[in-house]
């Protein structure tokens, strides 16, 4: 890698919401296969799980990744008719931060039984939108993100 490589290895800025969307499936792939964790990839995306990884012989969980450019972005959602709360279903939330390594995050999908000022729930009744769960990253919240690290939370 030469040193133009090594400077733009972490910039983000230059990808649209969409190809940072996908950096951030396949990243989350490439970690959880670091790990020595098998993948494998729905061939249709309707019901929010983007893949299942298997990480014990008997152990499966369904993967939902999520992306946010932190700080710029602070909040990420999941239609609640795109996820399942159960002990089986994650998301996965990918910080991407101008110049560092992307931050992955394994939030079980059982956090929003009770819901609290960084996992949310909104419901928005009597308008448009539709009801969501979702992730609120503050300044002073992003700690709270710590006890989600990846490789400690899915094993």
């Amino acid at each position: 890698m030469d040193t133009d490589d090594a400077a733009n290895r972490f910039t983000w800025d230059h990808l649209n919401t969409l190809q940072l969307g996908k950096f951030a499936e396949y990243y989350t792939k490439m970690e959880m296969l670091r790990c020595g964790w098998d993948i494998y990839t729905a061939e249709v995306d309707n019901k929010g799980i983007d893949f299942v990884v298997r990480v014990k012989p008997s152990r499966y969980l369904d993967i939902q990744v999520k992306s946010l450019r932190w700080p710029s972005s602070k909040y990420a959602f999941i239609p609640k008719t795109k996820i399942e709360l159960s002990r089986r279903h994650y998301v996965v939330l990918v910080l991407f931060e101008e110049n560092a390594a992307p931050y992955l995050y394994a939030i079980p999908s059982l956090v929003w039984r009770k819901p609290d000022r960084v996992f949310v729930e909104r419901d928005y009744k009597g308008l448009s939108s539709k009801p969501e769960f979702g992730i609120s990253i503050s300044n002073r919240d992003r700690a709270a993100l710590e006890n989600y690290r990846l490789r400690g939370v899915l094993k």
